[in-house]
This record gives C-alpha cells, sequence and structure tokens, in this order.
C-alpha cells in the first residue's frame, strides 16, 4: 500500500483474533490502532479507544467464534464508539461470521439469527462487511450494505498442490449433501473427480454411503467448519468402507469445539487442515493439524477496498499470487 493510501487509515483489532488481525495489519503495512477492551466484574464490556479516528477508513477485525456472545457484543461497541469518534467508514472485517448457518427458519417458530445479526451491524454503524466462506453465500443478501464475502478453496487448492495431490488418484468428498458445490470447486483446481457421503438414516452414521467411485483414491474432504468433528469422522469410517486408499481433510474455520480433539485422533484422517480465521488453543488441536494463514487473503482485500480497487480477482486467486 503507497504512503498516500495509508493516510487516513487505520486498522483495530478487539479480542476474537488479535494474532489474524496483526497479520493483516502487517500485508497492508500499517500498525494495529491502539485501543482497550475489558470486562467489568458483573461481565459488562468497556471499549476506549485511545488515538484519533477522525475522518479515517476505519477497519476493524474481530472473529465471532466461542464466546461468540461477546465478541459480538464487544463488535457493536466498537463500531458505536468509533461512530461516536467521527470514523469516515467503519469496515467490519469478519474471518468468521457466528450464527450464520441460522439463515432459515428449518422448523416452525425458529428466528434467523443470521438476518438479525445482519441487522445489528448496520444498526450500529458498520458501513462494509469483508468476511470469509460465509456457511450460504446467500447470507450477503441479509445486509443492506456491501458484502466481500471471500474463499478459502484457492488457499486449500495452493496447499494441496504443493505436495502434488491433483490428478485421477485423488477425488474430493463432500461430507455432507450440503456441501457439493463447495467441493466441485475445489475439485476444479485440483483437476480430481468428487463424491459425496450421504446418510440413509439421520441419527445414525453407520448408515452412510458414498456416492461416487472413491475405491484405491486418496481422499480430500473438504467443509467449511469444523466443529465438533463428528461429521469429518463419520465420513472418513464410510470412504475406507469403500476402498478409499487414504483420507485427508480441510475445512475453512476451525473452531475445534470439544471433544473435536478426541474425535479426530481417533479417526482414521491422514491430515486435516484448516485455516486460522479462528483462533483457538493449542489444547484443542487434534495431533494431524495444519494450519494456513488466511491473513495474505484478507489483508489484500482491505488494500483493495480501500484503493476502491476490485476485489473479486481475490475469488479464484492462489496464495502463490498475492504480490
Amino acid at each position: 500500500m503507497s504512503e498516500e493510501s495509508k493516510d487516513k487509515f487505520k486498522i483495530f483489532s478487539l479480542n476474537g483474533n488479535r494474532p489474524l488481525a496483526e497479520k493483516i495489519a502487517d500485508v497492508c503495512g500499517v500498525p494495529l490502532g491502539k485501543s482497550t477492551v475489558k470486562q467489568f466484574s458483573d461481565g459488562e464490556i468497556s471499549i476506549n479507544l485511545e488515538e484519533t479516528v477522525r475522518g479515517y477508513d476505519v477497519y476493524l477485525v474481530q472473529s465471532t467464534n466461542e464466546p461468540v456472545n461477546d465478541y459480538y457484543l464487544e463488535l457493536l461497541i466498537m463500531i458505536d464508539a468509533l461512530k461516536r469518534a467521527s470514523a469516515k467508514t467503519i469496515n467490519v472485517v469478519l474471518p468468521y461470521y457466528g450464527y450464520a448457518r441460522q439463515d432459515r427458519t428449518a422448523k416452525p417458530h425458529e428466528p434467523i439469527t443470521a438476518k438479525l445479526i445482519a441487522n445489528l451491524l448496520s444498526d450500529a454503524g458498520a458501513t462494509r462487511v469483508l468476511t470469509l466462506d460465509l456457511h450460504t453465500v446467500q447470507v450477503q443478501g441479509f445486509f443492506d450494505i456491501p458484502v466481500d464475502n471471500l474463499f478459502t478453496m484457492p488457499l486449500f487448492a495452493h496447499y494441496y498442490r504443493r505436495r502434488g495431490m491433483v490428478g485421477d488418484d485423488y477425488v474430493v468428498v463432500s461430507p455432507k449433501n450440503s456441501g457439493v458445490q463447495r467441493a466441485r470447486s475445489l475439485a476444479e483446481y485440483l483437476d480430481t473427480a468428487i463424491a459425496i457421503v450421504d446418510v440413509a438414516e439421520e441419527g445414525n452414521p453407520d448408515s452412510g454411503y458414498v456416492i461416487g467411485d472413491v475405491e484405491g483414491r486418496c481422499c480430500i474432504m473438504v467443509d467449511d467448519i469444523l466443529n465438533t468433528g463428528e461429521v469429518f469422522s463419520n465420513a472418513s469410517k464410510t470412504l475406507r468402507k469403500a476402498g478409499a486408499k487414504e483420507v485427508v481433510a480441510c475445512a475453512s474455520h476451525g473452531l475445534l469445539s470439544p471433544p473435536a480433539k478426541e474425535n479426530l485422533d481417533a479417526a482414521d484422517i491422514k491430515d486435516i487442515c484448516i485455516t486460522d480465521s479462528v483462533l483457538t488453543g493449542p489444547e484443542r488441536h487434534p495431533k494431524k493439524l495444519s494450519i494456513i494463514s488466511c491473513s495474505d487473503l484478507m489483508g489484500e482485500a482491505v488494500k483493495r477496498i480501500h484503493e476502491n480497487e476490485s476485489v473479486s480477482p481475490l475469488f479464484t486467486m492462489e496464495q502463490k499470487d498475492f504480490k
């Protein structure tokens, strides 16, 4: 980013994922803005901006993983603080959009919480949202402000290509029938076929079966959210029963909620790759875990947004292509 572009430009971080925020700021060539975030003894959140933002384009990095409610309230309070301090624009950088899975009324009388969150962010004063691998891309339509949704498939494609995992000896697998588009996208990068793991009886993982040919091949499972690890664990068993040579897995957001470590350590999965969109402690990490950074991707997007350049080339740009 040019010195002229850095003028009136600041990046702040809240508590959700400060290490990623520091990497994004480094990509942009600026230090993180100074602020204080603390909780009173009764749990109330207090935020103080320690430098001026008047007339600045501000980028606010916050991942909304566990504790999701605290992190969202931090975000809303910080947006309000920036608005009252006369920031020119307030651009929310959400590496992980919590509540995105609640995007429809699957049962009668259920809320659409993903839409509620969109309303809260807009009403608080956010002027733009930059996020990564929404659970469903339609969530963008819940906002009345611009939303840029980046994709992790180019990052995973680069990860597997470096290991020579391309061609007919490999197959990209969706571990559930709702993730076919994601699997197809990665398969196009790796020039492989795709397969789907489906379950005949809900609640009975042993009834799973494979749609597609995996016999004698290495299977690359791909999903957007890795939570307790049950989906990957059950799907890996089904793939091995169907004759898969070996199984690896990748997921955009590694929440790794207990008992994910136990489930994944016990699973017949050779390697599990996630991004650093979510910050988790090493005590939650399974033994076979690899973490790749989304900081170059998100940092490049921040630079392009600030300099009024197109973000769309980043939808297909691989790690090696970043400046």
